[in-house]
């Protein structure tokens, strides 16, 4: 275990005059509060957080982060105290381990909607500062190390979780090697078999080679030496991990992977970064479609460098990346790389420069902590930007847009502005109108066709493949819908106001809200369009004396306020005039509501309506209005429900070519020919099939149900007396007809 005057060492040889009094008094504490406590394997207990410790030490941290470490598990596992904490180290330290222990659940959760709260925690508390991001990450890198000792399911939940969640968020912050070790410790607990077959291959390709890659080490340094650059070549192997996830991904053996090794050359410049490329392409034959140029266009954690694969010698495919030192000190330590502490300010939080990649990707996904989504809906959305690769798209301006690989224009839309998204109509793909499903590529220059007060189609929610899109579209769509029902609700509430005689206003409400269990008015509508709440509680709530047989007796005398529209996404239009059945009257504003897929939905009952029916509707929570004809026994299940009814009337297009559905019970002699004639009759009579099932047979007869789509309720019962003149029909009716 690292003793006293060792930690302050690691610290001192690479931080001039260190603070080794809090480091120090932080040692003691911990080591003090922790006591005899023991990990699973045996070994003290504070022997982790100084472990912990150490790793941050590796990558430069300062005193204050290096403190935080030593102490993150003592508000949670003794009986030190915020305070306590506040007292002896400031209350910025207190701070950073008070959220570090409310976080600590994370590391054993199983249940999903727990997991994704936890994370919401982590990236908040990384938005304040991100020395909790650092620490916690060497807090689960630690944990990994020593998972030996846990129960197998375990090991496996732990390992699991690390490969979702911690090892891809230290790859988005740029901390490459820390990402690697995660993984591959995390592959030896949830694949073991695959990881020993693996890493005892690259072991034998890697003493294979040996003399081959110190070759190509000597003969690149040689080269560039004589073109007056300075440079260090480094021959590296891919990890166990990153070569299986390649053989799956792309359905490749090992013998077929061509870059299981490659080489970095860190030179002094930006400058010499180009002239190195230039020497190798003229020097050996470069892979066409393997260059990449990280430098002018950053990836979006920050990682700048340039890739090119060469066929070097004896034909051998050579990978190369080829940074300067600060951009390799960048690609080692990620965001550990930024922490903004030399400026003598320890004790202060540690911000990413807003210019960052890593600090937008951050931000961007802290929007969609105020998106309002579900837990679960944010977990997907992050894990999906956690493990996507990118492609770099602009705007007409020129703006730099970063998206996942397989993105659209409603992902390239939702990534310039929230609202743009939302209004987008169309877009232009290097100035050609395109469909807005297209996959973008590297360097497309994208313009998007907006269009005011549009919604954006619930579909896109499937086509869109960015976290941030898919909220917005999944928040635009119940926006949507909210709207429309507490459209319905108000209509509601003003006539039921008005039968009752009092005045409605929505200004009337607010006060009412906490006793109608609603925070906002449009809620408190909308529930009442759903039908979750009645209007006449909403009623009672405004005036408690009110006695419901007076609006008994406005509802029989017929009095109402007039009609609005109801339109499905079909073209079909209902005429509401309340939710009282009486006598209509047509002397007000229509309202256009649209109908089905993006806005209040309207369904036919499963015995169908058709046009000269005498209709009514049934509000049903979550499902809209549903359209039976009057005479439908299903209604008599709503006899108690009268709030829920809804009074509607056809008023249709002349234009519209619109069938409509009918069910009829049908029996048939049981003979051969008898199913093609009845098929025949109803064709010529210029009706459809839309299903048909057998529902009783005998020797003689077979009955069965036919659901047929029709113009009007003439063109029915035109259908049905052919169907009566058959001779192989013995009876024929409209089913509830």
């Amino acid at each position: 275990m690292m003793r006293q005057y060792e930690l302050v060492e690691k610290v001192a040889a690479y931080k001039a005059e260190p603070d080794e009094a809090l480091l120090n008094r932080a040692y003691v504490y911990a080591m003090q509060k922790h006591g005899s406590q023991k990990r699973a394997s045996g070994d003290p207990y504070f022997s982790h957080p100084l472990e912990v410790a150490a790793i941050l030490t590796d990558l430069h941290l300062d005193e204050a982060t290096i403190a935080v470490a030593l102490l993150h598990d003592t508000i949670e596992d003794t009986d030190a105290t915020r305070k306590e904490i506040d007292q002896l180290f400031g209350p910025k330290i207190g701070q950073l381990v008070e959220g570090l222990t409310k976080l600590k659940k994370l590391d054993l959760v199983s249940k999903k909607a727990a997991q994704a709260e936890n994370l919401r925690k982590l990236l908040l508390a990384i938005a304040d500062d991100i020395r909790v991001l650092l620490v916690k990450l060497a807090d689960r890198l630690h944990n990994m190390r020593t998972l030996g000792p846990m129960a197998p399911e375990k090991r496996a939940r732990i390992a699991q979780e690390t490969m979702d969640i911690y090892a891809p968020l230290a790859g988005r912050m740029g901390m490459q090697d820390m990402r690697d070790e995660l993984e591959s410790l995390a592959f030896r607990h949830i694949n073991l078999d695959a990881f020993e077959t693996v890493t005892a291959r690259l072991a034998e390709l890697k003493e294979r080679h040996a003399d081959r890659i110190a070759a190509i080490e000597r003969d690149l340094t040689a080269k560039l030496k004589e073109n007056g650059i300075h440079a260090t070549v480094s021959g590296r192997q891919k990890t166990a991990y990153s070569v299986f996830s390649k053989m799956q991904r792309k359905a490749l053996s090992l013998e077929q992977l061509s870059d299981i090794f490659g080489f970095r050359v860190i030179v002094d410049n930006e400058e010499a970064c180009y002239r190195t490329l230039g020497i190798v392409h003229r020097t050996w034959p470069m892979v066409p479609g393997r260059f990449k140029d990280y430098i002018s266009t950053p990836k979006q954690n920050d990682y700048r460098s340039l890739h090119t694969t060469i066929v070097g010698p004896s034909r051998q495919r050579v990978e190369l990346q080829i940074r300067t030192r600060a951009m390799h000190e960048v690609a080692e330590y990620g965001v550990a790389a930024h922490a903004l502490y030399k400026d003598g300010a320890a004790s202060g939080p540690v911000h990413l420069s807003k210019d960052s990649n890593a600090y937008g990707w951050l931000r961007r996904t802290i929007e969609l902590l105020a998106s309002g989504d579900n837990p679960e809906e944010f977990l997907e959305h992050t894990k999906l930007e956690l493990f996507q690769d990118q492609v770099f798209c602009f705007t007409p301006k020129g703006r730099l847009i970063a998206l996942p690989r397989g993105a659209t224009p409603i992902d390239f839309a939702y990534a310039v502005h929230s609202e743009v998204g939302d209004n987008c109509v169309g877009c232009k793909i290097d100035g050609r109108i395109m469909p807005v499903v297209t996959e973008l590529a590297n360097g497309d220059e994208v313009e998007i066709i907006c269009a005011k007060g549009q919604t954006p189609p619930q579909a896109w929610e499937n086509i869109a493949v960015t976290g941030k899109a898919r909220a917005a579209i999944r928040r635009a769509a119940r926006t949507s819908i909210r709207k429309q029902y507490s459209g319905i609700g108000q209509q509601i509430l003003e006539r039921t106001f008005a039968r009752a005689g009092k005045t409605y206003s929505r200004e009337a409400l607010k006060p009412l809200l906490g006793k109608l269990g609603h925070r906002e008015i449009e809620d408190a509508l909308a529930a009442v369009g759903r039908g979750e709440l009645k209007p006449t509680d909403v009623l009672r709530a405004a005036f408690p004396d009110f006695q419901e047989s007076r609006a008994a007796r406005l509802a029989e005398k017929g009095e109402d306020e007039g009609w609005f529209n109801l339109r499905t996404a079909a073209g079909m239009i209902f005429r509401i005039p309340g939710r009282q059945k009486i006598k209509p009257r047509r002397n007000g504003n229509a309202i256009p509501i649209r109908g089905a897929g993006d806005d209040m939905p309207v369904h036919f009952g499963p015995d169908g309506a058709v046009p000269g029916d005498r209709i009514v509707g049934i509000i049903e929570p979550g499902k809209g209005i549903i359209i039976y004809p009057i005479q439908s026994p299903a209604l008599t299940a709503y006899d108690d429900e009268p709030d829920r009814w809804v009074d509607v009337r056809w008023d249709l297009d002349e234009a519209m070519s619109e069938r409509f559905p009918a069910r009829i019970m049908l029996s048939a002699k049981n003979e051969p020919g008898s199913l093609a004639e009845i098929a025949e009759t109803i064709a010529i009579n210029d009706a459809n099939i839309h299903n048909l099932s057998m529902v009783a047979t005998a020797p003689d007869f077979t009955k069965m149900v036919i659901e047929l789509e029709v113009w009007d309720i003439q063109h029915l019962n035109q259908t049905l007396r052919q169907l009566r003149g058959k001779s192989c029909v013995a009876d024929v009716s409209r089913v509830n007809g």
